[in-house]
């Protein structure tokens, strides 16, 4: 199988579309998250901010490369980089993962605990952050996903 057959492959169109909608939902995420100088109190919060400052330039690194690749209309078919975008998508997507549900659930708990530990309009902004956080996780999982499937190729 052809890395060109598989739409959201390391190289593709797809693949450039997947990292822009990545680096865009992380660094949503991260924003949303520092508006509110209270947040590190609680360490979900900062587990958060620190991985979406993760995802972040690693998206925003391989959306580079992805546009690099459709310039001069040439794929990388070399083993070792699809290896580190495969482990390195899986690795972070699955942190986000954590980190969206754990500042969903610190936010539900403390929304539940009264106006005295957040406030609505702080609340609410945890939630879209936590929303997109979780979307930014969706994305990078498909990534993986479609990068794990032409790995054995790369390797034949």
């Amino acid at each position: 199988m052809e890395n060109e057959n598989v739409p959201g492959s390391f190289g593709t169109s797809g693949s450039f579309a997947l990292r822009l909608g990545q680096t865009v939902f992380s660094s949503a995420s991260l924003l949303l998250l520092c508006f509110d100088y209270g947040l590190y109190d609680y360490t979900a919060f900062c587990y958060l901010v620190t991985v979406m400052g993760l995802v972040t330039p690693w998206s925003m690194t391989l959306a580079i490369f992805d546009f690099y690749s459709l310039l001069v209309k040439r794929l990388p078919p070399q083993a070792r980089v699809l290896s580190i975008v495969v482990a390195g998508d899986f690795v972070l997507s699955f942190l986000s993962l954590g980190g969206a549900s754990a500042v969903a659930s610190v936010t539900d708990l403390l929304l539940d605990a009264g106006g005295s530990f957040c406030r609505k309009k702080i609340c609410g902004r945890y939630q879209l952050s936590a929303a997109m956080a979780f979307l930014s996780w969706f994305l990078s999982f498909a990534s993986t996903i479609f990068n794990l499937w032409i790995l054995p190729s790369a390797y034949s």
